[in-house]
């Protein structure tokens, strides 16, 4: 029997789920893991010290959590005594809110000089907006090359991996980097709205400390944990009716996520909700106004692209990895979405 591991984060409080631990809470759970937590804030207010401390000395002594996420910290005493409890988890995500998805600075300067100061050094991944990354660095972030200048300061403070992201230099695109052990790499998304959605960089954060609770290194865990959000919460439609029909449409973009690979039949995702293709078709067209086949084709071209703009891959690998019997059926694929081939794109953008 598979052992669920325990999560821990470590996060402030907006009392509605949205972010903060309470998404967290959710986001640990759908993935599998058991969540544990202690709040350091609750809107504005910062607990007092001692009070967070108590909460974080006796979750960690008691039940010894495979990850950690450090989310919102509001005080900078917090913050330095903080450290001395989370170093001994290897697996130790600092996803410092230095600013909201609005931008306003949510911590004081006293208190980002205490997490370049204390936690950095030991995160296993920091996970910071580019805006972030600036106020922090004290520099401005505009271009690849700056992306990988302010990537290399952070990992020489002690991060061993940083996840930057939310960088807009080129139009059209969010740009991330992922650099750490010889490796800097590049991801673009197209959802310019979803990602920058309330709630989505803290859930990514729970997501990536509970995949690496589970066994996955830092580049596996990220790749699950941007899947799973990809599909929960970028793509995922609110409730607003109470319908089941909603619920019916998040699963199937859920499963997608999970079985693009290797699975491109409607019947297939039909199957494992209990309904008929015929059914799925009238859901995913009275709520996004799409057939099934088009949205995994969206969910295909969308990974395509990624890949094509962010690897060496040749056209006949990136076919192999999104589950393509054949080069010419994924050329045949991609041409019909895209209007061009896969090659034709990709010296486009790099052109």
């Amino acid at each position: 029997m598979r052992t669920v591991p325990y999560i821990f984060s470590i996060n402030g409080s907006d009392s509605t789920g949205q972010s903060g631990i309470g998404a967290d809470i959710q986001t640990i759970a759908a993935l599998g893991g058991h969540a544990l937590t202690a709040i350091t804030c609750v809107k504005d207010y910062a607990l007092p010290s001692e009070v967070v401390l108590k909460q974080v000395e006796g979750v960690i002594s008691t039940f010894h959590p495979k990850a950690i996420k450090v989310g919102l910290v509001t005080d900078s005493k917090t913050v330095r005594l903080l450290r001395d409890e989370v170093i001994a988890c290897r697996q130790l995500v600092i996803a410092p809110g230095i600013f909201d998805s609005d931008g306003r600075q949510m911590v004081s300067d006293d208190v980002i000089e205490a997490i370049a100061r204390y936690l950095v050094p030991e995160a296993l991944l920091l996970m910071l907006r580019c805006r972030d990354a600036e106020k922090l660095l004290g520099i401005s972030i505009k271009t690849d090359d700056e992306m990988i200048e302010a990537a290399k300061r952070l990992h020489e403070m002690g991060a061993e991996w940083v996840l930057l992201r939310g960088a807009r230099h080129i139009k059209g695109r969010l740009i991330a980097l992922l650099y750490g052990q010889d490796k800097t790499q590049f991801f673009f998304s197209y959802n310019t709205e979803g990602w920058q959605k309330h709630g989505v960089a803290g859930a990514l954060s729970a997501a990536i400390a509970t995949r690496l609770g589970m066994g996955d290194d830092v580049p596996t865990a990220i790749r699950n944990a941007h899947d799973f959000i990809h599909s929960q919460v970028v793509y995922a439609k609110p409730d607003e009716t109470g319908g089941r029909a909603i619920d019916i449409y998040n699963s199937f973009v859920s499963l997608v996520a999970q079985h693009y690979r290797e699975a491109h039949d409607v019947k297939f995702y039909a199957d494992r909700l209990c309904i008929t293709t015929r059914y799925l078709s009238q859901i995913t067209d009275r709520v996004v106004g799409k057939s099934p086949k088009q949205i995994m084709a969206d969910y295909l071209l969308s990974e395509a692209k990624t890949y094509l703009d962010t690897t060496r891959l040749t056209i006949q690998e990136i076919a192999d990895r999104l589950g393509f019997s054949s080069q010419a059926l994924f050329c045949k694929f991609f041409k019909s979405q895209e209007k061009t081939s896969p090659s034709e794109y990709r010296s486009k953008q790099t052109s």
